[in-house]
């Protein structure tokens, strides 16, 4: 796959833990002004790949590279990137509104809160309770709106819809949609696959920390000749499997 003026580059990207391979030479780039799935089963390096972009986990070798600059240890060349986990870890005495004054204190000027999203997740009155006292799908709509607090470049959100009824799952596709059209960049994760074909434009599929696939979702269908993306990334992985068969 060919992407002109990525917004992202990861290049040879390698981790292990102790003697395990995680990530074996991963090497993508992120296109902009799209939204880019990154699929694989458990324990093909999602999370992990994940950690090292944020910074929460170091890498053993490769380079990446935001919008042309390495991405270090200086945590202020992640400042453009918004993260949504799939499970936040909030202060539990603390209200969602005093959550985001403390956001706004370590990460200065340049907050947005957006009223409009709080106003269709129906959110006002639940920013004044304290967290703890919030449901899990309210504590999702809270990671949601934070994650979008400082007009990030790049968005990246872990099983977004996790937890959310239907209204408020469509809520946040839609929102997802409005960024995407605004220019912005976001990758998801999620395991599921209807969610990812309605959302994605791009898909990126780890197997056993390497790529084996990465390239519009109307391609990857095309040259497995299935009708789906979930039958897509099955035949992808029955034929990792087989080559791997094939070899041993």
């Amino acid at each position: 796959m060919i992407v002109i003026d990525p917004i992202l580059r990861i290049d040879g990207l390698t981790k292990r833990f102790g003697t395990l391979p995680v990530l074996q030479h991963v090497s993508v780039a992120i296109a902009r002004g799209r939204v880019t799935a990154i699929l694989g089963p458990n324990g093909a390096g999602k999370t992990t790949l994940i950690k090292i972009l944020l910074g929460l986990t170091r890498r053993d070798g490769g380079l990446i590279e935001l919008d042309g600059q390495p991405l270090g240890d200086d945590p202020s060349a992640r400042a453009a990137i918004g993260y949504m986990p799939q499970i936040a870890r909030f202060p539990e005495n603390l209200t969602g509104a005093e959550l985001v004054e403390m956001l706004v204190d370590l990460r200065g000027p340049g907050a947005t809160l957006d009223r409009d999203l709080i106003d269709r997740f129906r959110l006002g009155g639940d920013l004044t309770k304290p967290l703890r006292t919030l449901s899990g799908g309210t504590r999702q709509k809270v990671n949601a709106v934070l994650a979008f607090l400082f007009t990030p470049t790049l968005l990246v959100l872990d099983e977004p819809t996790a937890g959310l009824d239907p209204v408020a799952s469509g809520v946040l596709k839609d929102k997802i949609r409005e960024e995407r059209e605004r220019g912005k960049t976001l990758i998801l994760t999620s395991h599921v696959m209807s969610e990812l074909e309605e959302l994605a434009d791009d898909i990126v599929l780890l197997l056993d920390g390497r790529v084996r696939f990465a390239g519009p979702l109307r391609d990857l269908t095309a040259r497995t000749k299935q009708i789906s993306l979930e039958r897509a990334v099955a035949q992808l992985m029955r034929e990792a499997t087989d080559a791997g068969s094939e070899a041993a």
